[in-house]
């Protein structure tokens, strides 16, 4: 077994010794994709990981996220509603059976995806424990040190925790705890407004939880665009969630077994009460206790670690990868970036990572999809913008399936017709940025959208309606033009 020749490595002695070609900290998908480019390439490599393998996404993120997401959207639409009341929707739900899929799942891709994936490469040697760098430049775990030519970091991040007034005894929920939850809440209030708010909000309401959305902008996922922010609000009030902007928390508290929050709505005092809170507040990089400000690595105010566009670090023999650096945050970046990452640490010429086009999906229902530049960005940057919003009332595949649900936005270069940026809301839009990203990635224009042909009855066909309707209005034409 790769981790049983770990001792084996470790006897090698003398300060000089090179125990890998290739250590990396953190078992998740930055990591792995990174031990499996430099053993591809005949590298030795070494993984120290701390915890179940398969980092965030397999164990605390997309994967049960998604699952639980599915769950209540079948439960859902199944026509057990919750607007009967609070309640109502559990009645027949059988929770535990539910979170044991769910486990089950997470148990079967970790196999499949990390350990089998060790197994299968003799020349990658896992290493479980806490990694910390010491002065000497050696990586210690426990009571033994492993030195490598090159190092990459991939420990990711966690749920970042605000230091709130009465946090300790309120005792928050996070989208960690909140998943493992062994009985649902009647009532829960979510602090936050973006994607995991948003995602575990509805899921829990279409599960029967009364839930209260408290956000501090003054819309909802305010990164994106307002148009939509507004319309997501609309179709989350239709799941019976309360939803408050321009939320300033003051202080969380608990009385008995309610929690409490007390804050100032657009200047006036509120409390809000329920049985859960949730802190769905962004993601706090996992750096401390790593030893970087040993080893010469730059941290940023917010504990992410500075790369270049090489992904390397302020110290030319480490390399940071995912989440705990300021990439975006998505699975499929921390491991282009990972497998970039190890190619480049011994590379006499690196490659950039390109990350000027990047599809990013909020599995709500309707999904939110997005990529390129909004309106605001791309006048930020210089360019004479011009906008195209669509409903889906103009897309056949939206009216045959009864659901008009959602918008589609298009951002282009006024100058050149280039695509900038695509904005969707739908039920499937994850499945259609894909489209937009190409656009966007190699530079296609408008009239590329408009004279390619897309197939009828989807909701894809919605992108080159956009670009249509730049130029004509779509109520004064047939369905298939």
């Amino acid at each position: 077994m790769a981790s049983e020749r770990a001792a084996a490595v470790a006897a090698g002695g003398g300060a000089d010794r090179t125990d890998f070609d290739l250590l990396v900290l953190g078992g998740g998908s930055g990591g792995f994709a990174a031990a499996i480019a430099a053993a591809e390439s005949g590298r030795r490599v070494g993984v120290i990981n701390a915890g179940p393998l398969g980092g965030t996404c397999t164990n605390r993120g997309c994967i049960p996220s998604k699952a639980l997401i599915r769950a209540a959207e079948t439960w859902f639409r199944a026509g057990r509603h919750p607007f009967a009341g609070v309640g109502t929707a559990r009645v027949g739900l059988d929770w535990s059976a539910v979170q044991e899929q769910k486990d089950r799942l997470i148990t079967d891709l970790r196999q499949s995806r990390y350990v089998d994936v060790v197994a299968a490469y003799p020349d990658i040697t896992l290493i479980e424990g806490s990694a910390r760098f010491e002065s000497d430049g050696s990586v210690r775990v426990g009571d033994r040190s492993y030195r490598a030519r090159r190092y990459v970091v991939a420990t990711g991040a966690a749920p970042r925790i605000a230091e709130f007034p009465g946090l300790d005894k309120a005792e928050p929920l996070t989208s960690t705890t909140l998943m493992e939850l062994a009985k649902l809440p009647e009532s829960l209030i979510v602090l936050g407004g973006r994607a995991v708010a948003l995602e575990l909000g509805q899921t829990m309401a279409r599960l029967g939880v009364a839930v209260t959305i408290l956000q501090r902008s003054g819309r909802l996922v305010p990164d994106h665009e307002p148009e939509v922010g507004r319309v997501m609000a609309e179709y989350l009030a239709e799941d019976s969630i309360q939803i408050v902007t321009g939320v300033q928390v003051q202080r969380l508290g608990r009385e008995g077994d309610t929690r409490v929050v007390t804050a100032r709505v657009r200047g006036r005092p509120q409390e809000y009460r329920a049985d859960q809170i949730l802190l769905a507040l962004g993601r706090q990089p996992n750096t401390a206790d790593l030893g970087l400000d040993t080893v010469g690595v730059k941290l940023m105010p917010g504990g992410a670690i500075v790369v270049d566009e090489f992904l390397r670090t302020t110290n030319p023999s480490i390399y940071a990868v995912g989440d705990v650096t300021p990439l975006p945050e998505y699975v499929y970046v921390a491991a282009a970036s990972g497998t970039l990452a190890a190619r480049n640490a011994f590379a006499g010429q690196p490659t950039a990572l390109d990350v000027s086009a990047v599809p990013g999906v909020i599995f709500t229902d309707p999904q939110i999809a997005t990529v390129g530049l909004t309106e605001t960005q791309a006048q930020a940057a210089g360019y004479s913008a011009r906008t195209a919003v669509i409903g889906m009332e103009f897309l056949a595949r939206a009216q045959v399936a009864h659901d008009l649900c959602g918008l589609i936005k298009l951002v282009a270069d006024g100058a050149t017709g280039k695509l900038l940026g695509a904005h969707v809301v739908a039920p499937e839009a994850g499945e259609v940025i894909q489209t937009a990203t190409f656009a966007v990635k190699f530079g296609l224009t408008i009239d590329d959208l408009t004279s390619t042909l897309f197939p009828y009855l989807t909701y894809g066909e919605g992108l080159r309606l956009a670009a249509v309707s730049f130029d004509k209005d779509l109520s004064t034409l047939s369905c298939c033009v």
